[in-house]
């Protein structure tokens, strides 16, 4: 046991690869969200750099030293061009061989990257960094729950934890959670030891709602004496790679068949709680029927199969096209991923009418351009919304009005997380009768005070509700809802 101070090394390289997307991630995708180097890492301005700055803190507190290395995230899409992926690893693992000899390793890594020719990136990272430090130094991993935990991930890492929460506003709890863990381990205090248990599910999970909040709830009550972190990994539906799927993560101290029995518990009773827990997502017309009889406003819509936020383009047009068809009038759309008609709004101006044609422009799942006489009605050149940690950038962002439709134009892709991405260019919220947002269930926080009621919609898209239909290649076909029964066969 030592009570030195201890070196630490940190680094977050992280994108949610969506396999099925249309969009190529390069490094530009990287360099929208700001790679930063050197003291830019130190900004609370970006959910990187507020997590390497808690790891710095919480460092500095305890007297250690802190390494910091290169932090990078993208905007989920599709694989990581290899090349990319490789230079962005690379400089890592060249700063981490520069910072030697380091006692523990924290990196910020999503758990759902995949390049052109890795499918599992973390594990890769993992790997590699352990080759570099051997096995006597405490390795920690970070992962959004929406990831897809590997053996190799479990195998080089010391102890990798998830966040509890979706939406994800425990991101900082949980880095400082891993800090805590991985001192204790490098310090002697502790034997981390992980278990995995493969569910055989695949679906997603807000844990807003009964029954998986109050499982979020026993998770953490389990988190006592001997067991140091319990984590459900949801998985991401929208990735062909061999571990999607939900798997339980158990962290004990010194303690492997205690760590084994504890994920297995926590795995058969999610397993217990699948059909009270299914993703409840609705045709469109069922959802502007539902709409339209609430008796008051606003009712926010999700269109979750076009989210940006799971690598979907952002530009579809169903959910509208539908909403001009059934001439539906008083709401709110967006956010719109189409830089040439934002480009088009500001060249006309504000109080401008214009024939426009939008969306529909990056894929199959995209639908066909919308043809539509606008209104510009608002223009801004830095737009922005809140997000689950900081501000996130539209860029030049227009209001549009269609029919008596508010729509909301970004030249950034992004999911709609709060109502500044209306309201910043204009648009009141209050009295719509429906909102509709680009967004999975991020925007639950923000817009929850002002919505009277949610509800998901089963739109087409990049982003499907019908998960035993996912058209997987490398994962075995036994997961529900597939079969109703994974672990026998049996359908």
């Amino acid at each position: 046991m030592t009570d030195r101070p201890l070196r630490i090394f940190t680094a977050i390289l992280e994108t949610e690869t969506n396999t099925f997307s249309p969009l190529a991630t390069g490094m530009r995708s990287f360099e929208r969200n700001q790679i930063l180097r050197g003291t830019a890492k130190l900004s609370p301005d970006t959910e990187h750099g507020r997590r390497m700055l808690a790891w710095r803190l919480a460092g500095t507190r305890d007297g250690h030293h802190v390494i910091e290395s290169i932090a990078a995230i993208a905007q989920p899409a599709g694989r990581v061009l290899q090349s990319v992926y490789e230079l962005l690893r690379d400089e890592l693992l060249n700063d981490l061989r520069a910072a030697l000899p380091v006692d523990v390793v924290l990196l910020g890594l999503h758990g759902a990257m995949a390049a052109t020719d890795e499918d599992d990136c973390e594990g890769d990272i993992l790997q590699r960094v352990r080759q570099i430090v051997g096995a006597d130094v405490a390795v920690g991993a970070e992962l959004d729950l929406h990831c897809h935990v590997s053996t190799k991930m479990v195998d080089n890492a010391t102890a990798i934890v998830t966040y509890k929460e979706f939406p994800h506003d425990d991101i900082i709890a949980m880095a400082n959670e891993l800090y805590v863990i991985c001192i204790a381990a490098a310090r002697g205090e502790t034997r981390p030891v992980m278990a995995i248990y493969d569910c055989r599910i695949i679906g997603l999970w807000p844990t807003t709602r009964e029954p998986v909040k109050s499982f979020v709830d026993h998770m953490r009550r389990a988190e006592c004496e001997g067991i140091l972190s319990v984590s459900l990994a949801h998985g991401f539906p929208y990735a062909d790679v061999a571990d999607v799927g939900a798997k339980m993560v158990v962290i004990a101290d010194g303690d492997m068949e205690r760590a084994r029995q504890c994920a297995a518990k926590f795995g058969r009773a999610f397993w217990d709680l699948r059909a009270a827990a299914r993703w409840d997502a609705v045709p469109i017309d069922e959802g502007l029927d539902a709409a339209l009889a609430a008796a008051q406003g606003p009712v926010v819509l999700a269109d979750s199969a076009d989210n940006a936020g799971g690598g979907a383009p952002g530009d579809s047009t169903f959910v509208l096209r539908r909403m001009l068809e059934r001439g539906i009038s008083n709401a709110a759309s967006a956010i719109y991923y189409d830089p040439m008609s934002v480009d088009l709004c500001f060249e006309a101006g504000v109080g401008s009418t214009i024939d426009l044609r939008f969306g529909g422009k990056l894929g199959v799942t995209s639908g066909v351009p919308l043809d539509v006489r606008a209104s510009v009605r608002g223009l801004r050149s830095d737009h922005e919304q809140h997000g689950l940690i900081g501000p996130v950038s539209l860029g030049r962002s227009a209001w549009i009005e269609v029919e008596g439709i508010d729509v909301v134009l970004a030249s950034e892709r992004a999911q709609t997380y709060a109502p500044n991405a209306f309201t910043g260019v204009g648009i009141e919220l209050s009295t719509k009768q429906i909102i509709v947002v680009k967004s999975t269930h991020h925007f639950y926080h923000h817009f929850g005070g002002l919505a009277s009621r949610v509800i998901h919609l089963a739109a087409p898209g990049t982003l499907r509700s019908d998960f035993e239909n996912i058209p997987y290649t490398k994962r075995d076909s036994r997961y529900w809802p597939r079969l109703d029964d994974p672990f026998t066969g049996e359908c």
